[in-house]
């Protein structure tokens, strides 16, 4: 079997193919503003490097946020066309449960994005990844008194904070994000949503 994985929730392309128990590419680059120009690009050079054709993937895995709205969206029409136009079964994972999986620690797993306005997108798993606190938009201040009342726990996060301390850099591990998000269900292409967690600045001016 071979997957494909695609996380562009963020400044950075996380992308890989793995087949079997083997990644086979990867890219991991930070292209910002160059993101919705360079994802696609960079996905196709990939695929060369690994010596495949598109059309050898058997299942798509995409982040489906949260994190930076625009994107998101470039990230889920890639694998939503790619998987429509191909017939390819498809499936979501959380970016930050893709942060906690990619920790090899023992302990809590407290993943972190900043929302700005001094809001975050945070959630908290157990060292087995299961859900201690489902994915969440919530002011810093709160999740900093709930972290208050765990212990053993890690912070993962590439963004800074002033009131965060010891934070752990991510660095997304693709084969094991992969391994052990093969197997979740798939999901009817044109069903796949963002999960943004908050509402666009658009939909917030309209209900303002």
């Amino acid at each position: 079997m071979t997957y494909l994985y695609i996380d562009t929730s963020s400044p950075f392309l996380y992308a890989g193919l793995v087949e079997d128990d083997k990644l086979l590419a990867e890219r991991k680059k930070e292209l910002r503003e160059n993101l919705s120009k360079d994802a696609l690009f960079e996905i196709s050079e990939m695929f060369k490097e690994a010596n495949l054709s598109p059309d050898s993937v058997d299942k798509i895995i995409v982040v489906n946020g949260p994190g930076s709205f625009t994107g998101i969206r470039i990230g889920l029409t890639i694998a939503k066309v790619y998987a429509w136009s191909k017939n390819i079964p498809i499936t979501t994972i959380s970016s930050l449960l893709a942060m906690a999986i990619s920790s090899d620690n023992n302990k809590i797993h407290v993943p972190v994005l900043d929302a700005r306005r001094d809001f975050v997108y945070t959630a908290i798993y157990d060292e087995n990844y299961n859900e201690i606190l489902k994915p969440i938009h919530q002011e810093r201040e709160k999740l900093i008194s709930k972290l208050n009342e765990l212990s053993n726990y890690e912070i993962i996060s590439n963004d800074s904070f002033d009131d965060l301390n010891e934070v752990n850099k991510y660095d997304p591990n693709i084969l094991k994000i992969v391994e052990i998000t093969k197997d979740n269900e798939n999901i009817n292409p044109h069903a796949v949503n963002p999960e943004y967690l908050k509402l666009t600045a658009a939909e917030e001016s309209k209900n303002g």
